[in-house]
């Protein structure tokens, strides 16, 4: 009889899936050579995301296939299957997938046996019922999205610079960020930069012309890096002409308008909601303890608390940061899901072999953020930073971070280039609706929108 593999099933091909599969690979060379052992990562998509290149990749300073890495490629030695995972049931080892081949089938979803599970599937945005949100919000976590807000800043701007009515025109000049952390300061900020910059290409639309405004409803902005860069963030943005609000909520953005809980009112054709983000909804799919913020309960050695052959890190999980007071858990950041997975992979490893297990321990040495081209703050290992060195900072550190050589010197030949010459201002809104001019000559009815503007 053949003996069946040791399967070791990991759901998710964010930073803690790919960092996992990667460490596998290199500590379990000789059983995946043997055939004991196998590999098989679940991902939504073929590639890892580095969201900390996102807002850089909206400014256009790096092409969008240079912030994501294709998982088939790195993890030469792993089954990659592009699906979903819609339910796990641990106690029978059965995770049940939807798969790009189930939905074309109809047959329904497939069952997969594992020996091992690793969970993995990071985030989702966390949105509020508010009016309109749905309907006009324009999220901040995928590339897609990225890509997307830069081709509708642009379009906006050439709404603005066609338009007649003066309406239309402040709507469409009007851009309104919800959210002070990373995702939402970074993005505005490279976004302010490029389309000031894209400004001078229009005969009438000028920086001073466009209103940017960011929502916050606690009392301060990127916390992770202190009070003082904090503030000297909020100076650095106003002086900017950009109107940062504290203490103040999205009410409503039905009809094109947002309405703020101060009570100002904004017509406005761009929402960009970064407003945090909450654990995937297959953890609540599953029979594993979950804590109070719907996260899974780990122990320091990244098992999933109380249950064998289970594991997790990153966003999913609520790991124990050993390095503080009894209580604390480690912050849902790439810096700590980066070192997790590899702790992880290594962990699992001594797991099979019989070995005790490592506990995970790293002290937060600080945060970087870009605020656009030549501008950033910084606050690392008790060292505070700001403007053009903060910036260099986090280039280097992100370049350091990002995976695999070969995105490393793509994006450095992209960011040297950029240094040389002037930034692109081409705007592909027809990338969402690729068919739009086909359909049209083919005697097919228009889209409302073929340009694919929101």
């Amino acid at each position: 009889m053949v003996k069946e593999p040791m399967r070791i099933l990991i759901v998710g091909g964010g930073y803690v899936g790919l960092y996992t599969a990667l460490r596998l690979q290199r500590q379990l060379k000789p059983e995946l050579g043997r055939g004991d052992v196998e590999i098989v990562v679940v991902s939504p998509d073929p590639y890892m995301t580095y969201q900390p290149f996102l807002p850089e990749a909206a400014a256009g300073s790096i092409s969008p296939r240079h912030v994501v890495v294709p998982l088939r490629r790195v993890l030469d030695r792993c089954k990659v299957v592009i699906g979903e995972a819609t339910e796990i049931n641990h106690a029978k080892r059965i995770a049940t997938l939807n798969t790009l081949a189930t939905e074309e089938e109809g047959t329904g979803s497939e069952q997969l046996t594992y020996d091992e599970l690793v969970l993995a599937p990071g985030s989702i945005s966390r949105t509020l019922p508010i009016p309109g949100l749905a309907d006009f919000g324009i999220g901040f976590k995928t590339v897609e999205e990225a890509i997307g807000l830069r081709n509708h800043v642009i379009e906006q701007m050439d709404i603005a610079s066609s338009t007649r009515d003066p309406a239309i025109r402040d709507a469409a000049l009007t851009f309104v960020f919800v959210g002070g952390g990373y995702a939402g300061v970074e993005a505005l900020g490279e976004l302010e930069d490029m389309a000031r910059y894209t400004a001078r290409y229009y005969h009438n639309v000028k920086p001073e012309d466009m209103k940017w405004i960011l929502v916050e409803a606690s009392d301060r902005i990127l916390p992770e890096v202190g009070e003082e860069m904090g503030r000297y963030t909020v100076t650095e943005l106003r002086r900017r002409n950009i109107d940062v609000r504290l203490h103040t909520r999205l009410e409503s953005c039905a009809d094109r308008v947002a309405v703020l809980s101060d009570g100002a009112r904004f017509p406005t054709r761009t929402v960009v909601w970064t407003a945090g983000v909450k654990p995937h909804p297959v953890l609540a799919a599953t029979d594993l303890p979950l804590n109070e913020r719907g996260r899974l309960k780990c122990t320091a050695e990244l098992t999933v608390e109380g249950v064998a052959h289970a594991w997790a890190a990153g966003d999913a999980a609520a790991v124990p940061d050993v390095t503080a007071e009894p209580g604390k858990e480690t912050a849902p950041n790439a810096q700590h899901a980066v070192r997790q997975a590899r702790a992880l992979g290594d962990n699992i490893a001594r797991s099979l072999r019989g070995e005790p297990l490592q506990t995970y321990s790293h002290k937060y040495v600080g945060s970087v953020a870009s605020l656009g081209l030549h501008k950033g703050v910084a606050h690392v290992y008790g060292r505070k930073l700001k403007g053009y060195p903060a910036w260099f900072m986090h280039r280097v550190y992100h370049l350091s971070r990002v995976p695999t050589f070969n995105r490393k010197a793509r994006v450095l030949a992209e960011w040297t280039l950029s240094g040389l010459f002037k930034r692109e201002i081409v705007s592909l809104g027809s990338l969402e609706h690729p068919r739009a001019e086909f359909e049209l000559a083919a005697g097919g009815k228009p889209p409302g929108d073929p340009k694919g503007s929101s």
